[in-house]
This record gives structure tokens, sequence and C-alpha cells, in this order.
């Protein structure tokens, strides 16, 4: 290796150190055998090494976790050699997990770096190799203690935070945090070896012997740096303490021989090999997935489970033992291997955006639901993904035949771990360990009050989202006698109240008399579709975007037929070049009583009355003052006539103005469309059939000409229940996650779709359901229902939930208290949807060290201060229980 370097390298290479860097460095092992196997042949020469494997020490109280907090000073651990495996080929999976590690010279550093550098800039770029520039930034040395344990066969190795600064010591536990024995170091150096020689003196001369049993060494680390790199290619430091002093004691020592005098300048955050040519994160745990075509929800849920402390640690480890391959319910383990390797891929040293196209295609293979490239719902995937993990994951080969007993004169206390038992023997797997809990289930029969009780297991908590407990609606009145012109009214009302609150806010609003009531319609393209009668009804189904109008009437309208008119005018326009005409719909329908026996004289004088408030005056204005045209002048209008030129009467009003008559307007009766012209109703005859309806409808034909002396606007304007807008923004409603919580546990009936079977009543009965919490898992999952579906309508709530970060405390939730566990929980990821029910886009924020957090966008990843993590969006909220 050390010819064929200085042969490859050209005159422009520039070694970090020196012409012949000497110094131990510790790689990303996929890293520098990709490089391998592309520079070399020689098996014999090129791949062989001394494999570690890494185990916590027999003295260790538990296994360190890989990404919660340090706050022991000293990590510990064992490197136990594998003397039977000097082939580094013997297992598949070496370097996919990101749990393999190498141990090179200087020299096997510099040419592996070569090589991806000639691979990844000059080929493309053109520029020279230089291993002085961007590369060294991503260099920082590490002090270990090592001690010889003969008897096993194994180093002893101690990261101790007094030898290193804090972040190299936080680093460290990163990199070295072990949980079972995935941990793997390869040694190409070949400097292990000396360390097992029983003569002393041949150890490194610059090795110093700090006792008979430790020594203080010294590993470059190259490939893990901690920098972060915004999407908008801004940097970003993690919070980098000073390197300054590094090696002011003095004692540090190479591994082979090579004293320690690295300049502080190695350690800039700018480390172009870390984010690679994206700019995307690629420390442990911040990588990114790629967008394979509206897979934003997957990789949502999937950046909040990798990000779920037992998970990580156990998919990590040697979960392939656990992996249950003749589970019928399952999936024959692929699902879990392919999560799997998915997490072990974005948790690898280093790694840049991964392309979950393996795990998508088992997905879709297993639900079918989930193919293709439509957006999906994250929470749906979740559930998905949960159950189908246990399922490959559970420990049960064989589930048997359990029956629960007759709860009645028990405890709930028995009766809950009796229920508990059954179903973890068959049941038990790491999702069962971590996710699951127990809630309290209570049917009461409302005949015969008989109660059941079970306990049941959950793996999240689905909250409903209580909104406001008042709408705003817009309505407009009309009169129904054309005493004043239609006025809009908003009101305020229950939201979820019936049409008979609706009817009193308005009345109120409106200054309605004491003979006077309301009718409420709903016009749609200039008619009614249908009246709101029913005091019973829900306003729930009543949309924004509806328009209704409310008619003043006489209380004892009953009693007389009720007449709808609506309206037609003549509409010329030109087709094909020539003008043509045609009738159009124009206006809000107009309501009034008449007897039970009328002519058609009592229709056009009640049809003149209601439109009176649009006639334009001569001058140009419309008179609002009810003494212009009083209620007994208009009634009194088909009394004032005069003669016209043809002989034919036309009716005047008391102030002289011409109206118009009865050849100008057309009457017809018609169906509630308004689309059929029936019969027509002719002056001074009787209306047919008047007396067999309690109401009927009517269509008034318009000429042109006579539209110009109405102001048809009026008629025509019709607002919106809710007008959605920039200038009429409904204010944005907040609610707390506990009172989500409560509206969850709150005794309610169950719905005529699901009812229950009492075995008392032995009927299907619409019994009381109330829940309880019974056991929380040591993850809690909850989903916030922002997604409405009914028979007329998708919608999503925008509602604000206010969610505790640091501290959820559910003691008072919770119906039994252990008071061996913690009630109290800490949020640690967040799935989000931003947009509105047809489309939209998923992201995660997710929490990682410390205080920082960072937003997940596909394959972005970037910093978000926990300030801006509570937004409308938060759709599924993880929690992990904290100690007491």
């Amino acid at each position: 290796m050390e010819n064929g370097l200085s042969e490859d390298l050209s005159d422009s290479t520039q070694l970090p150190e020196s012409d012949n860097d000497q110094r131990v460095y510790f790689v990303p092992y996929r890293w520098w055998k990709d490089a391998q196997d592309a520079t070399t042949s020689d098996e014999s020469d090129g791949n062989r090494g001394v494999l570690f494997m890494a185990t916590p020490p027999s003295s260790y109280a538990g296994p360190m976790k890989l990404i919660n907090s340090i706050f022991n000073p000293e990590l510990a651990f064992n490197l136990r050699r594998e003397e039977n495996s000097l082939q580094n080929g013997e297992s598949g999976e070496v370097g996919i997990s990101g749990r393999d590690f190498a141990l090179v010279s200087g020299e096997m550093w510099l040419q592996a770096l070569k090589w991806h550098s000639d691979t990844k800039v000059a080929a493309k770029c053109g520029k020279t190799f230089s291993a002085a520039e961007d590369d060294m930034s991503d260099v920082y040395p590490l002090q270990l203690r090592l001690s010889v344990l003969r008897e096993t066969n194994s180093l002893g190795v101690k990261v101790i935070k007094k030898d290193n600064v804090t972040e190299l010591f936080r680093r460290a536990c990163k990199i070295f945090s072990l949980d079972s024995e995935m941990l793997r170091i390869w040694d190409f150096s070949g400097q292990t070896a000396l360390f097992f020689i029983n003569d002393k003196t041949k150890f490194p001369k610059d090795c110093q012997q700090q006792s008979d049993q430790e020594l203080l060494l010294e590993l470059q680390i190259y490939g893990l740096s901690d920098s972060i790199k915004c999407r908008e290619g801004k940097k970003a430091d993690m919070a980098v303490q000073n390197y300054n002093g590094i090696h002011s004691s003095g004692t540090s020592t190479a591994m082979n021989g090579n004293a320690g005098n690295t300049s502080t300048s190695i350690f800039r955050s700018n480390s172009s090999a870390f984010f690679g040519r994206s700019g995307e994160a690629g420390s442990l745990g911040l990588t990114g997935l790629q967008n394979l075509g509206n897979t934003c929800f997957m990789n949502s849920a999937i950046q909040c489970l990798a990000h779920t402390p037992k998970l990580v640690d156990y998919f990590l480890g040697d979960y392939g033992r656990e992996v249950n391959h003749k589970n019928p319910l399952g999936m024959n383990g692929e699902i879990a291997l392919a999560f799997g390797d998915l997490l072990r891929r974005l948790w690898a040293p280093g790694a840049t955006p991964v392309a979950p196209r393996t795990f998508k295609s088992k997905l879709a293979r297993f639900a079918p639901q989930f193919s293709g490239f439509n957006q999906h719902d994250s929470q749906e995937l979740l559930a998905f993904l949960l159950d189908g993990l246990h399922e490959d994951l559970n420990r049960v080969k064989s589930k048997p035949y359990v029956e629960a007993k007759d709860e009645e004169s028990r405890p709930d206390e028995e009766v809950a771990d009796e229920y508990w038992q059954n179903h973890v023997a068959r049941n038990d797997s790491v999702i069962v360990d971590v996710c699951q809990g127990q809630y309290k289930s209570t049917l009461v029969c409302p005949d015969c009050r008989k109660v059941s009780v079970t306990f049941d297991p959950f793996m999240y908590l689905s909250l409903p989202l209580p909104s406001t407990n008042t709408r705003t609606m817009t309505l407009t009145v009309v009169s129904a006698d054309g005493s004043i012109q239609p006025s809009s009214y908003t009101i305020s009302v229950p939201k979820f109240g019936k049409c008979e609150d609706l009817i009193q806010a308005l009345s109120i609003a409106c200054s309605l008399g004491i003979d006077e009531t309301l009718l409420v319609a709903e016009v749609y393209n200039n008619r009614i579709i249908r009246f709101l009668e029913e005091p019973a009804d829900y306003l729930s189904l009543i949309r924004d975007n509806d328009r209704l109008v409310a008619y003043r009437l006489k209380k004892d309208f009953d009693n007389s037929p009720l007449v709808v008119f609506m309206h037609q005018h003549m509409e010329e326009h030109y087709f094909h070049g020539k003008l043509t005409s045609s009738w159009k719909a124009f206006g809000i329908p107009l309501v009034g009583n008449v007897h039970n026996f009328v002519s058609g004289s009592d229709i056009h004088n009640l049809y003149l009355q209601l439109v009176a408030p649009f006639r334009i005056p001569p001058d140009g204005t419309l008179d609002n003052d009810l003494d212009s045209t009083t209620i007994e002048e208009v009634e009194g209008m088909v009394d004032n006539t005069s003669s016209s030129p043809d002989g034919d009467a036309k009716p005047c009003s008391a102030k002289g103005v011409e109206l118009p008559s009865d050849s100008e307007l057309q009457f017809y009766l018609t169906d509630e469309k308004g689309m059929v012209k029936d019969e027509n109703i002719v002056m001074n005859e009787p209306v047919p059939k008047i007396g067999l309806h309690r109401r009927f409808n009517v269509l008034v034909c318009w000429p042109e000409k006579l539209t110009k002396q109405y102001d048809t606007s009026l008629l025509s304007s019709l607002p919106e229940i809710f007008k959605s807008g920039f200038f009429a923004k409904r204010p944005q409603e907040s609610v707390s996650l506990y009172n989500c919580l409560e509206a969850f546990l709150k005794e309610e009936p169950l719905g005529p779709e699901d009812m229950w079977y009492c075995p008392s009543c032995k009927q299907h009965r619409q019994a009381s359901k109330k829940l309880d919490l019974w056991r929380l898992p040591e993850i809690l999952v909850i989903h916030l229902k922002r997604f409405s579906y009914t028979h007329s309508a998708k919608n999503k709530l925008e509602t604000y939930v206010d969610f505790p970060v640091d501290d959820l405390d559910l003691s008072t939730h919770l119906s039994y208290k252990n008071g061996q566990l913690s009630h109290r929980y800490m949020l640690y990821a967040i799935s989000n949807h931003y947009g509105s029910m047809g489309g939209g886009h998923y992201t995660a924020f997710i929490h990682y060290g410390g205080d920082q957090w960072y937003d997940f966008d596909d394959s972005h990843v970037s910093p978000i201060s926990q300030e801006k993590i509570k937004t409308s969006a938060a759709y599924v909220l993880f929690y992990r229980r904290v100690l007491k």
C-alpha cells in the first residue's frame, strides 16, 4: 500500500502534517472499503485486518444509549479481538448499519481521501487534489486510555471527560455508545497487535505508559463531524466549544509514535465531505430521506420512529434473531428487516440523504393502499407500520388461546392485570414493550343498566380537537310584506347548536316583532333548495359557503298558502353572429302569503308589493323611507289605474309612478326549480290548484327594459354564511392538549352504527361508553384528529393545539397509578401536516440532544428553535417517559 500510494499521488498533493503521516485515523468502514475496492486487487494486502467487537465491561451497570443525554463523565467498553475473523468480507451486513469503523494509517487514509476526491470533485470540476483543504476540517483528535486484558484477549477502552473537552467527549459518546454487540472496529493499520506483545520494550516509544495497565493514546477521527448546514446554504454550528488547549496538557501521544501537534484550525465547521453535494446534514441520526414522489407522509412518520430512543437501540442491535418469519399475521419478517436496514442507513456516520425505495416497495407489497405515488396520511402509515413491526418481531411463535374470566366482584387491578397478561401471552415484541398501553372501557346499557368493563391495549391515542363554543354566521333577512329592503345580519350561535338557536339569535338581531316569525331557507342558483324548518336540526349541516335567507312572516302564515316567487328576465346575446334572446334567472326568491282562494290579480299585486323596495325612483336613488311607498299605497295600486294609448289598464302608485302592467310581467305556475312554465296566471281569473298545496311556486318573467327600473343588485346580493379571505380571516382557534384528552375520555353514547350487544337484554343497544387511561407506555404517541369525513364533505381542522414540550403530566388523567412508574412525559418528535385536505406537505420536528430541535423536510435537515415547533400543523406527537 505504501508503494502504491507514492506512485499515485500527484505533485500537487499536500499532506496534512508531513510527507509521511504516521498517525492512525478512525474512519467509517464503508468509506474506506469503497476506496480500497476501487484502488487495490490484492486481497492479502489490502483487505486483511484484525476485527474487534465492542462490548460493555462487566462492571458497567447497563448499556449506554445512543441518543440519550450523557451524564457519566467516563465512557468505558472492551474491544474483544476476534482471532478467526481476519477477513472483513465475512458479513454482508458489515458497513451497512453505520456501526462499523476502521483504523487505518495516515497513508491509507490519504489514499482513500484522494480516491473520493477524484471521484466526486476532480473528475467534474478539474480541481487538483489537496488534503489540506476542507477535508482537514473534518479531522479531530480524541484521547483514549487503553489497558491490555490478555486473559480475555481484549483491550479495555476508556474515554474520560477530563482528557477531552466537553464537545469531543460528547462526540465520543455518540460514536462508542453500545447496545448488544453491534459496534465493530477493524484494524488495518497493524497497530493494535503491538499492545499484545509481552515485551513492554516493544511498545511504541512515544506511547507513555501512565500505569502498569493504562496507556493514554490519541486517534484522529475523520468523517464523523457534527456540523450542520441549513437548506438555505448557510452554515450553522451545533454550539461547538472552543478547542484551543486540547494539547496543552503535554501528555497527548499518538498511537503510532507521532506526537499530537495538530493545529486548532482543523476544527472549522464547514466540512464539504460531511455535507455531500446536496448540502444536507449527515451526522449520526441527522440524515434526510429523499422524496420519491409524494412520499413526504412516509418520510415524516419514519423519521419520528427512527428517532424513538428504544427503537433506535433495538434496530442498531442484533434484532435479526427476533424476526418472526412464520407469523401468519406478519409479513414474513420483511417489513421489520426493511425498516431495520433503513434505520441503520439513517444512523450511518456521514450519511447522505437516503432513498427509501426498498422500504417503499415492501410497503406497497404488504399494504397496497400505500402503493403508487399519491399523497397519504402519515398517521395511517404509522398505524400500519407499528402493527406490522410488532407482528414481524413477535417473540410468540405459537399463540395460546386465552379467555378472560368474569370480571364481576373482582377488583379492577386484578382484572386489568389478567387482561394484560393474556395480551402479552399472545403479543410479545419490542413494540409492545415500548409503545403499547392499556385503557379501561366501560359500557352501560341504557335499558337494563348492565355494566361491562374491559381493559384493552392501545398503540396510540387518537384525540378529538374540541373547537371554540361559538360560530359566526351571516344571513339575509327579507321582508314578506315589502316594507323594508333586505338586510344582512351577522350573529354568533353555538358551534354545535341547533336551528332553534339560530332563529333565536337572528330574531334578537333584527328586532323581530311578537307577531312575527322567521322562515329560513337555503338559496342556490337563484332558487330555494331547502327550508330549515326543523328546530332540532344541527347547525353543523350548514357550511360556511352556504347562503341563507330568513323571511319575516306573520306567525299565522301556516293558515294560508305561501307563494315563492322566482324571477327571470329576457337577456339578449349574440350567437353565431345573430342577435338572440333567452330567459335567465336572477335575484333571490321572494316569499309572501295569500288567501286560500285567489286570482291572478292577487298574485300580481302581492309580487308588486314585494319588489317595491327595489324600485328606482325618478331621481335615481332608492327611497328607504317607508312613507314614500307605504304598504297601504302598494296594496291600493290595483285601484289607481290610468289608460294607456291602446286601452290597457296600467297600475300607478300614489305618486304617479307607473308600475309594470300585466302585459309586461308574465306569471306562471312552476316547479321548485323554476325550470318549467306550467300554467299562465291571468289577471282577474282564479289561480288553479291554489288550495291544494301549502306552498306553491310562481315564475315571474321580466322584459329587459323593466329590469332597468329596479335595483336588481340588491335583489341579487346574498352573502355567504362565512366569507373566508384575507380581510375576513377567521380567528385561529386554540385548545390545550389536556382539553383534547378530556374530550377523548368523556362519556358519550355510541353511534347507531356501533351498537353494543347487551348480554343481559340479548339485544343491540346504543350504550354509553367511557374510556379511562389505565396503563401508560414508555413511548406515548398522540394522534390529533384534524381530518373529518362526512357523506357530503371532507374537512381539516386548523385548530392550534397548545401541547407541553418538557412536562406532559398525565397523573390527573390516569385511573390507576402505579407508584413505581412516572406519569410525566417529554416531547421528542412531531409529524406535521401543512396545507389543505386535498394536498399539503408533511415534515417532522425531531429533538436531538440538549435543547436542539431539527426540521426534517424530506432530504433537508436544518436546526429549528424550540419556540417554532408549536404550530397548527402538528398532527402526531411523540412523547417519552421521563424518570421521576
